[in-house]
């Protein structure tokens, strides 16, 4: 008997919160052009999200299926957890290595079972695709062991892909180690003209980052698709060179249609509620400040920031986790700080970003660069204050600051001083000093926008993806 040839994707994103919103878009995305879909969350995120969503932070919220929503509108979405091979007591932020040793060493045999369980040809509708993060060393494995499509989900910009895709020529020439201080070009990367050392991602001296990057893009070669977080028009000649080699699709900004509303509980953290605050402030008058899931600021740095920002006199929404600090934030905060900046300072563990961000009261963002953060920022026309601290967002500050121009440096040397962010503030959010920067990001705000139109780039290569990944199930 034929295998069954409706278009079944397993989807399962890398388990850290800047993975799982875009997987999440994309996976209601392919819904609403009739595929089923299977979405894989680990244990451990979905009891975070239930958490998270539940009245008491200590009970969880009897949130079984996380696309319950738009499932009652129509799209066959199943939802389903599994291990990743620690018990879910185990604190994966202050144990991120060997966290990340599991993702790459035991991680699999998890995915394994579960997708040879489901590809099964008894099996009602069986999963003929896996899309998978471009982060796992293990999909095209899998894939080719069950004899299904391999498409790897790339949820950063095409620069980044580069530079992870070419590691062997950057150890060739010296630059897989620190990049500190040092101040040389690089411009042998195929599709990237130039980039400064400085800017190259820093998880190369990471023996632990390093086997993963250097893994998952042994793997990547091997996908039957690769589609991207990207926008072609902004990056024309990376993606260029990338698709001289491989299927390669720009299909992002991968946002919510509803970009406010997501009907989908997705976060990790309970969210503060900061509407009512905002409201209350002038158009363009707020600065919102966070450092992203994965906070890595050290104790000195948020010591300068709270001081630059009193110093700067501007009003503020802070996203301060001061769990992942392992101190609570009266040994972190300066001796009244709070009381001091009450009337114009916001501090909350974690909000609504998107929300925050699109509200008219915020007029910029002082970020890591996180890639999803510096998507939302564009998508919103809010320019941005650039402070990266880790891999990615050293490139992704590229992009923002050199390559479009719509936003700034802060962080030019290891360390931050208060004085230096009083000044940068006090700049972008000066109308006549950021002039520029806010025509430059209303431009790319535009081009975002309207590469999802009707005739866009990305919802073009967003079909074309889509036709062609059906030809290959059919094939399969």
């Amino acid at each position: 008997m034929a295998k069954k040839l409706h278009p079944h994707a397993l989807v399962i994103p890398c388990p850290y919160q800047g993975h799982i919103n875009p997987t999440i878009h994309l996976a209601l995305k392919l819904a609403s052009k009739g595929f089923i879909i299977t979405f894989i969350n680990t244990q451990f995120i979905h009891s975070q999200i239930t958490k998270a969503h539940s009245p008491s932070s200590s009970e969880p919220s009897g949130l079984e299926n996380i696309f319950s929503k738009p499932c009652e509108s129509g799209l066959d979405i199943r939802y389903l957890t599994i291990s990743d091979g620690f018990p879910l007591e185990f604190d994966r932020n202050m144990n991120s290595l060997p966290f990340l040793e599991g993702l790459i060493n035991g991680f699999s045999n998890y995915v394994d079972k579960l997708v040879g369980d489901l590809a099964k040809e008894d099996c009602v509708d069986p999963i003929n695709c896996l899309i998978a993060d471009t982060f796992f060393v293990w999909p095209s494995i899998i894939a080719k062991k069950y004899e299904i499509v391999h498409v790897s989900f790339f949820t950063e910009p095409a620069l980044v892909f580069a530079l992870y895709y070419h590691l062997d020529l950057l150890e060739e020439n010296g630059h897989s180690g620190s990049h500190e201080n040092r101040k040389d070009i690089v411009d042998y990367i195929p599709g990237v003209k130039s980039i400064k050392s400085s800017d190259l991602p820093s998880l190369y001296q990471n023996s632990v980052v390093h086997q993963l990057i250097y893994k998952a893009f042994q793997d990547v070669r091997k996908a039957d698709i690769i589609i991207a977080n990207t926008v072609q028009e902004l990056e024309p000649e990376t993606i260029t060179s990338i698709q001289e080699k491989h299927k390669f699709y720009a299909i992002g900004p991968i946002v919510s249609a509803n970009f406010t509303e997501l009907t989908i509980s997705s976060s990790l953290w309970s969210e503060h509620d900061c509407t009512q605050w905002l409201d209350a402030k002038p158009r363009g008058s707020v600065l919102y400040v966070s450092f992203g899931s994965v906070a890595l600021v050290n104790k000195e740095d948020i010591l300068e920031l709270a001081h630059g920002l009193m110093l700067s006199e501007v009003n503020f929404i802070w996203v301060l986790r001061f769990n992942v600090l392992g101190q609570d934030e009266n040994d972190i905060l300066p001796v009244g700080y709070k009381e001091k900046v009450k009337d114009r300072g916001l501090i909350v563990p974690w909000c609504n970003q998107p929300r925050v961000i699109s509200h008219s009261a915020v007029g910029g963002f002082l970020s890591h660069c996180g890639w999803n953060s510096v998507v939302e920022s564009i998508w919103c026309g809010v320019p941005l204050i650039c402070s990266p601290l880790v891999t990615d967002q050293l490139a992704n500050r590229k992009l923002v600051v050199y390559d479009w121009k719509v936003g700034i440096n802060l962080r030019d040397e290891e360390s931050i001083t208060r004085e230096e962010v009083r000044s940068k503030i006090k700049y972008l959010m000066n109308e006549e000093t950021s002039n520029n920067l806010r025509k430059n990001v209303a431009q790319v705000k535009e081009t975002f926008h309207n590469t999802l139109a009707t005739n866009g780039s990305s919802n073009v290569y967003f079909n074309k993806f889509v036709e062609e990944l059906k030809i290959k199930i059919s094939l399969a």
